[in-house]
């Protein structure tokens, strides 16, 4: 067992990974053995965290802007000047609008759906390569971090979040039929209440939140490092294209 879930060896790149569900992932990553980057807009925050993560492993800072594409080949090539090949690759950065549907400007739709389904299919192309090279010697794994919100409906008025969520796990399907061609193996998580700056109300309210969850809680940082770690492990080899729900029930009771 400790084997099936090990990953040590093995290099990962976050991104979205100075706080929240990306910082849990990356904190899951080193405990399990292996060398994480992690990648965020904010230099000084992305320097900070890894240096506080470090004390669980070997975690690197690369700040970029994944949002435009300059900023993913700018993350694509400061990874290539460290590392030959990648083993898990999880695009986590996104982004969330809210406002009501009669106001819902254009820059709330284009800024969400740029960062949240435009940059992880193009970062995962423009990695695809060195994703390639670890495949050689057992798959690589791709994860995309999606939301509950894409399976079922917000009363909040997110247009442009929740479409990009939707899309995002069937985009996830779409590549995985490709890419398993190629062992690489392509799944997403789909997260429910997590305390996060995206998610303030989890985060400053999370007894009222917990209310609505049939666990009773909101998640806490074990809850996404296993999900995580299990996806990019030997033990999630054959969980192609699907998109594991760690939500605490919210999905089924909505």
């Amino acid at each position: 067992m400790t084997d099936l879930f090990s990953l040590q060896g093995r290099t990962a790149l976050v991104t979205g990974g100075s706080r929240g569900i990306g910082r849990m992932i990356a904190a899951g990553f080193l405990t399990a053995g292996a060398r994480v980057y992690i990648s965020a807009r904010k230099a000084e925050a992305c320097d900070q965290t890894a240096a506080e993560l470090s004390a669980l492993g070997p975690c690197i800072s690369l700040p970029a802007d994944v949002s435009t594409l300059d900023g993913v080949h700018t993350l694509v090539a400061a990874y290539g000047e460290r590392e030959p090949q990648l083993d898990i690759l999880v695009n986590n950065a996104g982004a969330a609008w809210g406002a009501p549907y009669d106001e819902f400007p254009e820059k709330g739709w284009d800024k969400v759906v740029d960062l949240n389904l435009k940059t992880p299919f193009f970062l995962t192309q423009a990695l695809t390569a060195s994703l390639r090279r670890a495949a050689e010697f057992r798959p690589a794994k791709v994860i995309n971090i999606a939301s509950i919100d894409g399976l079922s409906v917000n009363p909040q008025e997110t247009y442009s979040y929740a479409a990009s969520k939707a899309g995002l796990i069937h985009m996830t399907r779409r590549m995985a039929v490709r890419l398993i061609q190629d062992n690489i193996v392509v799944s997403a998580i789909a997260p429910g209440a997590f305390a996060s700056e995206m998610n303030r109300d989890a985060r400053d309210r999370a007894g009222e939140v917990a209310a609505h969850v049939p666990a009773g809680r909101i998640g806490q940082e074990d809850d996404m490092a296993g999900a995580a770690v299990y996806l990019a492990s030997r033990a999630g080899d054959y969980v192609v294209g699907a998109t594991l729900v760690v939500d605490g029930g919210v999905t089924l009771a909505r």
